[in-house]
């Protein structure tokens, strides 16, 4: 029978022998996002498009080509969301975060959508962790959020990144820059491809991010946005410096990054890497000082990043980075017969509600079939339970990693399985009679034992 339809192009399944890896990678950026006090937000996959338009910035390759639009069955104009900052705005003014106690800090994973062309590192449908700070002006801020981004980085063991960082400057100190980008990018204005003709009018530091060849050997030559900076912004430029230096955080300044969205002021930055080729970006951000007041709400220094997961996974395995293992049954039960099965489930309802993780066979195969499906599922015990184990109330527990065999009441099978299972695993551990938690040890109190 042939297959109705294939994934669509750009789109990745995340299966279930990868999906402790995302799993870990969530739990990790959550786990280090609430360190810093940042709370987790969850906002619609759809907007109206009006949001992106206005939030994002209509000059952008985001807005002109890539996002995915169409008409409700209303007539309304919605977009499924392209990055995750202008939803988080969104939801941070109409939910009135914005009376709360400032700064919010809120964090997020959430799924993206973008119509460009489909390569390593970059889907269609792919994954972004995301940080938003709203109602802080000052570069600790900025430095803070940098941090956060190196912290989960060092986490999960994430080596030869690279933070580069720049400032694009406010309002006032921009428009002088660019005039001087006009300036130098209309005398080869023949000679830029046809997008970059049209940004030339309407933004030109767009210009410095086109990846043409052509435009990206222009661009080299171009005025640097630093030369341009006000007072105030070299005076936060330099603070952030001087908050990095203070947290033993490397950097490089790169006056050509300018990020892909328009919304950007002040600071920029990027976490690049060198070993998953051109989709080198990990992690990008900065200040958006502007972009709440363009939404409609009172003016709000703010500032975030975005961290594509797909692109992290990507690295991580590049490098070869550790992840913990996948999670495998406690404890198999094999049944033969009717009787068996009864009992298996009546154990099995009682370890499940326990804590353990507990598996019998669905289809009730022979026994050998059961015991070859447990060693596929890396189950770390078993028990065979026929018609004279239910009748006698007796079973051998096997540990499938040593092979011991250990009697074992049926009718005490949870206080039994656990005793057993947690005195394996103090043989192998040295504890230098030093008192032992026991609730590491499959989170169950040892209080009563």
């Amino acid at each position: 029978m042939a297959l109705i339809t294939k994934a669509i192009k750009g789109t990745k399944d995340a299966l279930p022998k990868d999906i402790h890896k995302y799993q870990y990678i969530e739990a990790t950026v959550l786990d280090i996002a609430e360190k810093y006090g940042y709370k987790e937000m969850r906002t619609p996959v759809f907007e109206h498009t009006e949001l992106f338009q206005r939030g994002v910035g209509d000059t952008t390759d985001v807005v002109q080509k890539e996002m995915y639009t169409f008409d409700d069955k209303g007539g309304r104009s919605i977009t499924l969301r392209p990055e995750g900052t202008a939803g988080a705005v969104r939801s941070y003014l109409e939910n009135g975060l914005c009376n709360e106690t400032l700064p919010q800090k809120i964090c997020y994973l959430t799924s993206c959508y973008r119509y460009e062309k489909p390569q390593a590192g970059r889907l269609r449908e792919f994954h972004q962790f995301g940080i938003e700070c709203f109602g802080s002006q000052s570069p600790l801020a900025d430095a803070e959020m940098i941090s956060l981004a190196n912290s989960i980085f060092t986490t999960l063991g994430v080596k030869d990144l690279a933070l580069e960082i720049n400032s694009i400057g406010c309002p006032t100190c921009r428009a002088e820059y660019h005039k001087a980008l006009k300036e130098y990018f209309s005398s080869r204005q023949e000679d830029l491809c046809d997008t970059c003709k049209g940004r030339l009018e309407r933004n030109p530091m767009r210009i410095l991010d086109c990846k043409s060849p052509v435009c990206s050997e222009i661009a080299a030559g171009a005025p640097v946005v630093l030369d341009y900076l006000c007072d105030d912004c070299k005076e936060h430029f330099e603070k952030v410096q001087q908050y990095l230096k203070a947290m033993n955080i490397d950097y490089t300044i790169n006056p050509k990054i300018v990020r892909g969205l328009d919304y950007y002021t002040k600071t920029v930055f990027e976490f690049v890497s060198n070993s998953i080729g051109a989709q080198g970006t990990v992690c990008g951000g900065g200040r958006y000082d502007g972009l709440v007041e363009e939404l409609g709400g009172q003016h709000t220094p703010s500032l975030g990043f975005g961290m594509g997961l797909e692109r992290l996974m990507l690295l991580m395995d590049a490098q070869g980075c550790d992840y913990p293992a996948p999670a495998v049954p406690d404890l198999f039960i094999v049944a033969m017969g009717d009787k068996a099965t009864m009992k298996a489930v009546e154990i099995a309802k009682d370890m499940r509600e326990e804590g353990f993780s507990t598996v019998y066979d669905l289809n009730q195969r022979s026994v050998r079939a059961q015991m070859k499906y447990a060693d596929k599922l890396g189950a770390k015990f078993n028990v065979v339970i026929g018609d004279n184990e239910v009748e006698s109330g007796k079973a051998k527990l096997k540990n499938m990693a040593s092979g011991e065999e250990y009697d074992i009441d049926l009718n005490l099978f949870v206080n039994g399985f656990y005793n057993i299972s947690l005195s394996d695993q103090l043989a192998d551990l040295e504890i230098n009679g030093e008192e032992f938690d026991f609730t590491s040890l499959f989170g169950v109190n040892k209080e009563e034992d």
